[in-house]
């Protein structure tokens, strides 16, 4: 395996203009020594030809990551994760492993080259500020994902010479670095009239006064001025009052992943508003889970899929638990075609009844539907409150499965609107609540 390593670097290894030129220069002095019978043109040229061929197997055979001139590289990505269309500053330091004159040496031959996914580098690429210093050499760099996922950057791509600049070498240094990318949200209004006339129809007398509040410890992320500073006192401990979240009914926010390309196709720029659909899609029902979380509902996100876990998909309860909520998001992918589709909202809908919660809510972003899948799904609201914002994909031949599901749906006393792909968020969620009693 070593010896494949050497030659795969070796073969890396190109001729500089100047190692060219000596190539040339000790290829006519050999032969035309040899012609005049002159040996110091012969030596000449095999000098010339020596050192060409060692320079080559001495960058071919160095390692950049070992040996007394080591090299080491740190990458840093903050905010880390980073969120759709925003911002996000890459640190990048490249310095010796320990102070040797070798490591300065093979710092100050060195020319860096950072390789990053088209979805986090974009169209404009990376444009770098360097410093270098005689024992590292550091790079600052901003990226703006352009796509929800997880991307890699890197590994840094070195470019080094020799000492006479006979041949150049382009050698990886460090291993990827792997960003994920969030979903962008956005605050939804879900304290309306609408979700508490919801929430008090349904729990009723078991809703808690803020005189019948419950003392818990204190977790990272809840609101300082819960803190009961008398319990707090008398137990040695932070205490918080649980009041503020009593009576709050969970959330369960379900994505038809159905809406999203095809998984073989998801990777793929060919067909950009189905792309466009699918990330629209996650980024509204990302918005409507984090926003039932900030409001004070416990919330999670469950996606379709033909073997439900409906036990991994816990509630997130406190504000700090919202980063859960996202990082859920960020390998969603579509079906392996409509087939599945349908089975998985189907078998999803089956075990989010016999998984429901006392009291939950559910609220559904999906798309037309079949007969069997608007069954089950049906049958979820027996159980309880079911919204369902149902979005009309781009293109001909979907409108009469809408009508059905909606209407379907409906029947079955769900709360249903309709709207069309990438609809505003605040719009598409006003229009599902408008429509609820």
């Amino acid at each position: 395996m070593k010896w494949r390593d050497t030659l795969a670097r070796i073969s890396r290894v190109r001729l500089t203009p100047r190692g060219i030129g000596a190539a040339c220069v000790g290829g006519v002095l050999i032969p035309l020594g040899l012609v005049l019978t002159l040996p110091d043109l012969v030596g000449l040229g095999a000098a010339a030809l020596i050192a060409v061929a060692v320079a080559w197997l001495v960058i071919g055979t160095q390692r950049l990551e070992s040996g007394r001139g080591a090299l080491h590289v740190t990458r840093a990505v903050a905010p880390n994760p980073v969120v759709r269309d925003r911002t996000a500053d890459v640190s990048l330091l490249v310095a010796a492993h320990q102070a040797s004159g070798a490591a300065y040496e093979r710092l100050s031959r060195l020319r860096l080259s950072e390789q990053a996914a088209h979805e986090l580098a974009g169209h404009q690429g990376i444009r770098a500020r360097v410093s270098a210093r005689a024992d590292r050499i550091t790079v600052h760099y901003s990226l703006t994902p352009m796509r929800r996922g997880r991307w890699s950057l890197g590994p840094l791509l070195t470019t080094r010479t020799d000492v006479f600049g006979l041949v150049r070498a382009t050698q990886p240094l460090g291993s990827p670095t792997q960003v994920p990318v969030w979903p962008r949200t956005v605050e939804l209004a879900v304290r309306t009239r609408a979700v508490g006339d919801v929430d008090r129809s349904a729990t009723g007398a078991r809703l808690q006064s803020t005189d019948d509040s419950v003392l818990r410890e204190y977790v990272a992320g809840d609101d300082p001025r819960r803190v009961h500073w008398a319990s707090a006192a008398r137990r040695g401990q932070l205490m918080v009052r649980a009041d503020e979240s009593a009576g709050v009914r969970p959330v369960t926010v379900l994505l038809d992943r159905s809406l999203l390309p095809h998984w073989q196709e998801s990777g793929s720029m060919r067909r950009p508003a189905a792309v466009d659909d699918g990330e629209w899609a996650v980024e509204l029902a990302a918005s409507i889970a984090t926003s039932f979380l900030d409001a004070g509902h416990p919330a999670r996100l469950v996606t379709t899929s033909v073997a439900p876990s409906l036990e991994s998909e816990r509630f997130a309860t406190t504000r700090a638990s919202r980063s859960a909520l996202l990082d859920a998001c960020v390998d969603i992918r579509g079906h392996r075609g409509n087939a599945e589709g349908q089975h998985a909202i189907s078998t999803t809908a089956r075990a989010l009844r016999l998984a429901r919660v006392p009291g939950e809510i559910v609220v559904t972003v999906l798309g037309p539907q079949g007969p069997d899948a608007r069954h089950d799904l049906a049958a979820l609201a027996a159980e309880g409150t079911c919204w369902a914002l149902l979005v009309a994909p781009h293109g001909a031949g979907f409108q009469h499965e809408l009508d059905q599901t909606a209407a379907e749906l409906r029947g079955s006393s769900w709360h249903v609107s309709t709207c069309e792909a990438r609809t505003d968020p605040e719009r598409a969620w006003a229009l599902l609540a408008e429509r609820a009693p």
